[in-house]
């Protein structure tokens, strides 16, 4: 039997969770060098996967099938396309410089209504968030799949409610209640959209007598598996609604600005970078591929609700004073092209929307752990109670500005691509969509520009002026996603070669083929 990577790159990290919150609470270091440790090895694993993921071989690779619950048709079944090693890697990417940017923020503390941090469950919860969010990535079975999309939630609840952002602590309860609301409130919305999906799980069960993905693809295509209309409808209406709450898109998004506002940096980081992509990447997966014709019946409704929220996220981060809420919103915005280049069914479209969900991963880590260390420095997230602060500490503003950038989507910078292919992928079906969503590339020069002059640029104010510039272990973090963001804008080659042979096989799914430009003929 070959060596089971799959499981490996997952299970190395539930394993270190369990080791970490093992440590004794006297060796909080050790448990810190653990977890980086662990997420170190995890990203190995995760490059071993991607250079040996050959990109014209077979759709689904370095497979893993055993039975688990036959009496339930349950299996455990792994493997990735190209999509979904892509994901994995950025998941197992992101995984050190999280840590490495969270090192002090579950210390302990000696004032204030919390006076010990449970610093080894801190690093624990992130592991087992990475563990989980990696085998969502590469299940196969639709079943095993559900079980861990919906038990990230635990992880994630204690990390929001548990962990909260110290600039907004000062013993006082008013935070503690505001953390509490957040995590409640992430946790029942993504409940609520996971108990209507098991609902459509079970009826797909009933419908097609297998979790297997593959199984049911392969039915539906050569004909041994018909869906009645209406049922395919409902059961997609089922999937959708779990994934458009993770992704978030509107209007289930309302839990992603109170969790990002109360979580620390790191936190909100591993929120929307990483476990908001399983509902993006789930739309791919699972709605296009198990249910085509449904896809393509609600296509017109999810565009505009993907119009609705690139503009109206980008409206509301313009308006915010919080700079977190602020990346907050623009990521709702984000998450709306990405949902528009899925559904413009174009091959454009979908090679564009995955590239988002990378390169979206990369720059928001990039502008939200700059954030976080601007945050703790001045012990406030009000725009308003910073200024000058190029001038104090060149090098901070000088990685806030290229993550604002990466944000606006500067040409250069990796996020430009995503967003151009998916223009371009949606104008040559949806003119009138792709025209409207350029609106949202307007609103994103407004938010971040003006967020950048208002804390960077203009007199130094007291409290910012005794402000220290980035640390090494800090630029040990920002430095790399910076190259990142520079090196995929430049030469994206290496991303597209992996992701378009999967999004092909997307486009075949569901029965679609790019539309051919209307070109006059020459007289």
């Amino acid at each position: 039997m070959s060596f089971p990577l799959l499981t490996a790159t997952a299970a190395l990290p539930a394993l270190g969770a369990i080791a970490t919150a093992a440590v004794p609470a006297a060796r909080r270091v050790a448990a810190k060098w653990l977890a980086l440790l662990v997420s170190l090895g995890t990203l190995a694993l995760a490059a071993v996967t991607l250079v040996r993921f050959d990109p014209g071989g077979a759709r689904y690779q370095l497979t893993e099938s055993h039975s688990w619950i036959p009496d339930f048709g349950v299996s455990y079944q792994l493997g990735v396309d190209g999509i979904g090693v892509a994901l994995v890697a950025l998941t197992a990417l992101l995984m050190p410089f999280v840590i490495l940017a969270g090192w002090h923020d579950a210390d302990p503390m000696e004032t204030g209504s919390r006076r010990w941090r449970p610093t080894q469950g801190f690093f624990a919860l992130i592991l087992a968030v990475e563990a989980m969010v990696i085998i969502s990535f590469e299940a196969t079975d639709v079943f095993l799949f559900y079980i861990f999309f919906e038990a990230m939630l635990i992880p994630m609840y204690f990390l929001i409610g548990g962990f909260g952002d110290r600039a907004h602590e000062h013993g006082d309860e008013a935070a503690a209640t505001q953390r509490s609301y957040a995590a409640v409130k992430f946790l029942l919305y993504n409940l609520v959209g996971g108990l209507i999906m098991l609902a459509a799980v079970i009826g797909l069960y009933v419908v097609a007598g297998s979790f297997s993905l593959q199984e049911i693809v392969h039915a539906r295509a050569d004909g041994s598996l018909h869906m009645a209309t209406s049922t395919e409808r409902w059961l997609f209406l089922g999937f959708f609604f779990a994934f458009a709450v993770k992704a978030p898109l509107w209007p289930l998004h309302t839990w992603l600005p109170n969790a990002m506002g109360e979580a620390t940096a790191p936190v909100a980081v591993l929120i929307t970078a990483v476990v908001d992509k399983v509902g993006t990447f789930a739309m791919l997966r699972f709605c296009l591929q198990l249910f085509p014709e449904a896809s393509k019946w609600a296509t017109p409704a999810i565009l505009v609700l993907a119009l609705i929220s690139i503009v109206y996220g980008a409206l509301l981060a313009v308006g915010q004073r919080d700079i977190k809420r602020l990346v907050a919103y623009a990521s709702i915005s984000h998450f709306g092209f990405i949902i528009l280049g899925i559904f413009a069914m174009t091959s454009q479209g979908q090679s564009g929307a995955t590239l988002y969900m990378v390169n979206h991963g990369i720059s928001t880590a990039a502008l939200m752990l700059v954030a976080g260390f601007l945050i703790s420095r001045r012990g406030s997230r009000l725009i308003a109670d910073y200024g000058g602060v190029q001038k104090v500490a060149p090098v901070l503003a000088g990685t806030f500005l290229i993550g604002s950038l990466a944000t606006l989507s500067l040409p250069g910078l990796a996020p430009f691509v995503s967003e151009f292919l998916v223009l371009v992928g949606t104008f040559t079906r949806y003119p009138v969509v792709g025209i409207i969503a350029t609106f949202g590339i307007v609103l994103a020069a407004l938010y971040t520009l003006v967020l950048y002059q208002r804390t960077m640029t203009g007199p130094v104010k007291a409290e910012v002026a005794q402000m220290p510039d980035l640390r090494v272990r800090e630029l040990l973090v920002v430095a790399p996603l910076i190259a990142l963001l520079i090196f995929l804008g430049v030469y994206p080659k290496p991303l597209t070669d992996i992701v378009n042979p999967a999004v092909k096989q997307t486009m075949s799914d569901v029965h679609k083929t790019d539309p051919k430009p209307e070109v006059e003929a020459a007289k």
